[in-house]
């Protein structure tokens, strides 16, 4: 007596069980790596995206892990890649660093790594029009720039 549940046709693929993706797992494992490379180049990557005041980018450096010393090398590290905005007490990537930046860079989510590209194409945009306007003299400001007299 034949039990028809119990056959396995050859022709058919077996069916892979997956696990459960644990998100946890996967975010630690991330930061792990992040962890991993060299201070300097997290807080360029960091600030190549947005302006962080100190206490920020400690906080987010912490979530990622930082060692006691490299927190303790932050302030010298920022005054050699960054510029401070004294209005806001805020730091931004010194414009020569943005050639450093790694766009696959492992901390970037896919919405970091879109937004980067649209500020690294405005970073490349003023050279360009900076030697545009270098070519052609200027006779003074044009008229679109002046506001209409009363």
């Amino acid at each position: 007596q034949l039990r028809r549940g119990s056959q396995t046709t050859p022709d058919l693929p077996q069916r892979n069980r997956t696990r459960p993706v644990n998100l946890a797992n996967i975010v630690r494992r991330l930061f792990s790596t992040i962890s991993r490379r060299p201070f300097k180049d997290r807080v360029i990557h960091l600030l190549a995206l947005k302006n962080y005041k100190k206490p920020e980018l400690l906080d987010r450096l912490q979530r990622e892990g930082v060692m006691q010393k490299d927190k303790d090398s932050l302030g010298k590290i920022l005054d050699e890649v960054a510029n401070m905005d004294a209005t806001d007490n805020s730091f931004s990537l010194k414009d020569h660093f943005f050639k450093e930046i790694q766009k696959d860079w492992p901390g970037y989510s896919e919405i970091d790594r879109e937004a980067l590209e649209v500020i690294l194409s405005g970073k490349s945009a003023p050279s360009q029009n900076a030697t545009s306007t270098r070519q052609s003299p200027s006779a003074g400001p044009s008229h679109r720039d002046t506001p209409p007299r009363t």
